[in-house]
């Protein structure tokens, strides 16, 4: 599971940052993925990192501002010229399905593909989807704004082979049938119970991304001992009052939030265009005291988020 920042700027983009797009990648699962927001000119930072519309099947919406929407009139008409594009599900806060009609009636665009729109609340979100569980909460910021936990289903533990070799089996369907919990029957006539062949679960990863907010309650419910999270950090430490202001987050404010939740790693986002990358260089470095594994994303950065109890996350710079 890898996560690709297609766009790490605050409000409007700059020569080196898009407005903001996050894109969830699962490479094994046929490399299908979903995208969390879709500022302006998302589609263009998606045709660079050769992310096909054609396996992206879900798309969700933090809140309605136009720095993490204003794309996505744009990526869902394009989406009807790719070749196998299926159902595409879109989630949102309250006002997302006004928004698209009006788009799409006052532009008379026609899409080929079903589109499902879902304006939710905090909860459970039920996506149908066999690997992985969401559930939304609602921050705090100017408008309606929302986060989002993606938890991976527990996997199933590694099969006993020493123990089925001894058992004279051979790789084929009854290690599948073993895999997902089912009892088998062996040559001899015998049960070989699933608990006996399969060790037990290994627990799924949790990434949990964010809209802007300022702290609070919510950041925390969602943060929870997440492998990553990814946070908003509008501006520098000392500046606290002014992001309360503007319903943002500072650096250190992420910082400490990842701490009390008990994150694994911290990705800060939605960076504000006074600050060059040596300034958010020297903006990390202020707040490792607080949370120390903490990256600053730029576009196209791609964290790879291993499973749990393999070796820790792996970081592809653009």
């Amino acid at each position: 599971m890898n996560l690709m920042f297609l766009g790490t700027s605050a409000g409007r983009p700059t020569t080196e940052r898009n407005v903001t797009s996050i894109a969830l990648l699962f490479p094994e699962h046929q490399h299908r993925y979903w995208l969390f927001d879709a500022g302006e000119g998302t589609q263009h930072q998606m045709l660079r990192a050769k992310l096909k519309l054609n396996k992206l099947e879900r798309i969700f919406i933090t809140h309605l501002h136009g720095d993490h929407l204003y794309g996505l009139p744009g990526l869902l008409s394009s989406r009807t010229y790719y070749e196998g594009a299926g159902k595409l599900s879109v989630y949102g806060p309250p006002g997302l399905r006004a928004y698209l009609a009006c788009v799409f009636l006052q532009s008379g665009a026609h899409l080929n593909y079903e589109l499902e729109i879902v304006e939710i609340a905090p909860g459970p979100i039920a996506i149908g989807d066999d690997d992985f569980d969401v559930v939304a909460d609602e921050l705090v910021h100017r408008v309606r704004s929302f986060g989002y936990r993606v938890a991976e289903r527990p996997r199933p533990g590694p099969l006993n082979l020493e123990l089925l070799a001894a058992l004279g089996l051979r790789p084929g369907p009854l290690f599948g049938k073993l895999k997902r919990g089912e009892d088998v029957t062996l040559p001899n006539g015998e049960t070989l119970r699933a608990a006996e062949a399969v060790g037990p679960p290994a627990p799924g990863r949790i990434v949990t991304i964010l809209g802007d907010t300022t702290p609070c309650e919510a950041v925390g419910n969602l943060a929870r001992d997440a492998d990553l999270l990814v946070h908003e950090a509008t501006f520098g430490a000392g500046l606290e009052e002014k992001a309360a202001a503007y319903g943002h987050s500072t650096m250190l404010q992420a910082a400490q939030a990842a701490a009390d939740a008990g994150v694994g790693r911290l990705a800060v986002t939605h960076i504000s265009g006074r600050y060059d990358d040596a300034a958010v260089a020297q903006l990390l470095d202020e707040v490792r005291d607080v949370f120390p594994d903490i990256v600053a994303a730029s576009d196209f950065l791609e964290l790879c988020v291993a499973p749990r109890g393999t070796k820790r996350d792996r970081t592809r710079e653009p």
